[in-house]
């Protein structure tokens, strides 16, 4: 029965693909609809990943693709300018701010400007359409769009490819270093609902530095899946802060592979952060392909009700002289479920590496579930590598402590937990964003956010 409904789940895919193929490439660029065929013979041939398969043991993906959800194949405008709805800013925060609805840049007017109109950033950051650009510049590009992001190796990544039809483009010139951080708001919307396939491709060129912030929010209370496949490209002593955030409702799920090429001597600073969602599956896979290059992975995961966090990371020492630093923790409630798979590859050629991985999460009820799994693969032996996982609840002892001086129980609590998710938090490099942070973990836990529907009610 369950191969029944895994096939059907994947055959409705299929079979909206082969119908509506005509209309779906028209409407995308030559160098997207280049690698349709071979992602639907990856799909046919390796069928959608099964709780079976160990990357994806901890979360069912048949049935979180089973619904019928619609696609926007004829590129509608779903809002006609999300400036006016929608306001999501940091205070004390200067940025570049962008708006993505569903898969598709909007400029203020609610629509696309023409490349001749556009002006860069006031750092000389490029953010483009990533169908216009590859329209008007595929040579380019081509270079980078599904080099990454192989669709044999993963059926995820395979559907993504088979239908996403736009997304973004970040350029970073070579020698950039920017002052203003570019934050790209992903805003969901639709009245029924609705499947978002989004590609965002990310360039780093040599020496340059850029702090990238993405924040994924609903603007209608409709249920939505979102596959999103990233590709990132940090070139030669270049340097990335890349903070991902998702505070979206209980009826969204997501589906987001991250995959990260450094060359030698760079340097990329990733933050996952889930504060609010439904059923989210992270993957994240770095590849330090040159000597020298550096990379830290933090992740800050906060889940209740009938929440399902998944994380799957993968970081690769192919070079000699490689550092990374690894941090995952989650306060999972009620009846929330949690899941980590970390490994750190360590290849025979990557001497005098220095790797590290922690997983810590706290558990408040004993309704909730987290699941830990890290790995060390090591092929060198010249290298310090280590890895620790634990997962327990709040200490009785502190809790007493904190009693006995007049706390009452609930707020002692609150700030147990906020100490232990802070220890994240301050990895945060952007002192407005940090802080801000701080103000959104702590009404997280006191349970005010998830009522929130943009951040203009969050101040």
């Amino acid at each position: 029965m369950n191969k029944e409904k895994d096939y059907a789940a994947l055959q409705q895919y299929v079979s909206l693909y082969e119908q509506t193929s005509e209309v779906l490439c028209r409407h995308s660029a030559p160098l997207m609809n280049a690698l349709r065929d071979e992602a639907l013979s990856a799909l046919k041939t390796n069928g959608l990943p099964t709780r079976k398969a160990e990357a994806y043991k901890y979360t069912d993906i048949p049935q979180l693709l089973s619904p019928d959800y619609g696609l926007n194949i004829q590129r509608l405008d779903m809002l006609t300018d999300p400036h006016k709805v929608y306001q999501c800013e940091v205070p004390g925060l200067k940025s570049q701010l962008h708006y993505v609805v569903n898969d598709k840049l909007m400029e203020k007017s609610g629509e696309y400007k023409r490349h001749e109109e556009r002006t860069e950033g006031d750092e000389g950051i490029r953010v483009l359409s990533l169908r216009d650009e590859a329209l008007r510049n595929p040579q380019l590009l081509e270079h980078y769009y599904g080099k990454l992001a192989k669709v044999q190796d993963d059926s995820l990544t395979a559907l993504n490819t088979l239908l996403a039809q736009d997304g973004l483009l970040i350029i970073v010139p070579k020698g950039i270093e920017t002052a203003k951080p570019v934050q790209v708001i992903n805003l969901l919307c639709g009245k029924v609902p609705m499947m978002v396939c989004r590609r965002v491709l990310i360039i780093v060129e040599e020496g340059a530095k850029a702090n990238l912030i993405f924040c994924d929010h609903n603007a209608t209370d409709s249920p939505f899946l979102t596959s999103q496949v990233v590709e990132c490209f940090v070139e030669r002593n270049a340097s990335l802060d890349l903070y991902c955030m998702e505070e979206t409702h209980a009826a969204n799920n997501r589906i987001a592979n991250l995959y990260i090429s450094q060359a030698e001597g760079s340097h990329v600073s990733h933050h996952a952060i889930t504060l609010t969602g439904g059923t989210t599956r992270d993957t994240t896979m770095v590849q330090l392909q040159g000597e020298g290059a550096s990379c830290i992975l933090n992740g800050c995961i906060i889940a209740d009700r009938k929440q399902h966090i998944d994380n799957n990371t993968l970081i690769s020492h192919l070079a000699p002289h490689c550092q990374s630093e690894e941090l995952y923790k989650y306060v999972l409630d009620e009846q929330a479920t949690g899941a980590f798979a970390g490994r750190i590859l360590v290849a025979p050629e990557a001497q005098h590496t220095d790797a590290h991985m922690t997983n810590q999460n706290l558990l408040t009820t004993r309704e909730a579930h987290m699941f830990s799994q890290p790995e060390l693969v090591i092929h060198a032996d010249d290298v310090k590598c280590a890895h620790g996982s634990t997962t327990g609840q709040l200490n009785d002892a502190a809790l007493f402590y904190m009693r006995q001086r007049g706390i009452p129980l609930k707020e002692a609590r609150l700030l147990l937990e906020q100490a232990f998710i802070n220890e994240v938090v301050e990895h945060v490099a952007l002192l407005p964003l940090r802080e801000r942070l701080r103000f959104l973990v702590e009404k997280r836990f006191r349970g005010e956010l998830d009522a929130c529907k943009s951040c203009r009610r969050c101040r």
